[in-house]
């Protein structure tokens, strides 16, 4: 299948992407509906994508030892467009950790998909494997990381001249908040019934207000210390199971491996 990435030639696109893809989606900002775009003067938005690919079978079958074999992350970058992809057994031992980055993949609206085999639909059909009260720790670990780097200069190093000028024209990094914030309200929703809202429709207007630097840090912070009280209210009145489906979810990581290399294994005996 043939991905073309606006903006880049087939061939550059090529070069973003791995080899055994079977899924790939938009993540961040466009898969919330809270994309700032280049023209705007406060933007800070990047495109990102995020995919699953099946390695080659000498991966899963060669000789070479676990730390031969790399870590199962693909990371690329090219001007706007910044693509992370996962081998699908690591992909599916973070879901099974409630990684917020990676579960969000599996509830991506459809016109935030970019490319979907069925493979890759057979493992979005399966998510609710993956739902669990546990997800309450990895989001909340996750949010107190936004809400330490919200205010800590330290973070300096990993950011760009305009995202620093933003932090100092506000007192506070507005993304980081806006991310604080959206992940609380995500994780107390999840608690609830099992869904994660990836497309924020309903407090849109709230994300964008902060990445614009319309609420005060004093409002973030109440807001975020309300958030994480009722995040811990709603794991103690969450109706999900305790843990996810480990061994379904790891018969799924081989049926996919085994479709996408063709390989069928004969039956049992009884």
């Amino acid at each position: 299948m043939t991905i073309k990435l606006h903006g880049l030639s087939e061939s550059e696109t090529a070069v973003l992407l791995p080899d055994g893809l079977i899924t790939l989606a938009y993540r961040g900002s466009i898969a919330h509906g809270l994309y700032v775009p280049k023209a705007q003067p406060d933007s800070i938005d990047d495109k990102d994508l995020q995919g699953v690919y099946v390695a080659p079978l000498a991966y899963y079958l060669g000789l070479q030892d676990a730390s031969a074999k790399g870590k199962g992350v693909w990371e690329r970058k090219q001007g706007e467009w910044d693509v992370v992809c996962y081998e699908v057994s690591k992909m599916i031992g973070l879901l099974l950790k409630g990684n917020p980055n990676v579960l969000s993949l599996l509830w991506t609206e459809d016109q935030h998909t970019i490319m979907q085999t069925p493979m890759g639909q057979k493992l979005r059909d399966n998510r609710n494997l993956f739902v669990s009260k546990q997800v309450y720790y990895s989001f909340a670990g996750y949010a107190h990381g936004q809400a330490h780097r919200m205010t800590h200069m330290a973070f300096f190093g990993y950011m760009g001249a305009k995202r620093k000028e933003l932090v100092e024209k506000y007192h506070y990094d507005v993304k980081n908040a806006a991310h604080l914030i959206r992940l609380l309200r995500m994780c107390i929703e999840f608690l609830s019934d099992g869904e994660l809202r990836v497309l924020r429709k309903h407090d849109t207007h709230d994300l964008l207000a902060i990445k614009r630097g319309e609420w005060t840090l004093e409002k973030v912070q109440d807001e975020s210390d309300r958030l994480f009280t009722l995040a811990q209210e709603a794991y103690v009145r969450s109706p999900l199971p305790a843990q996810p489906e480990r061994e379904k979810a790891e018969r799924l990581c081989m049926e996919i491996i085994m479709e996408y290399h063709g390989i069928t294994l004969p039956l049992q005996a009884a």
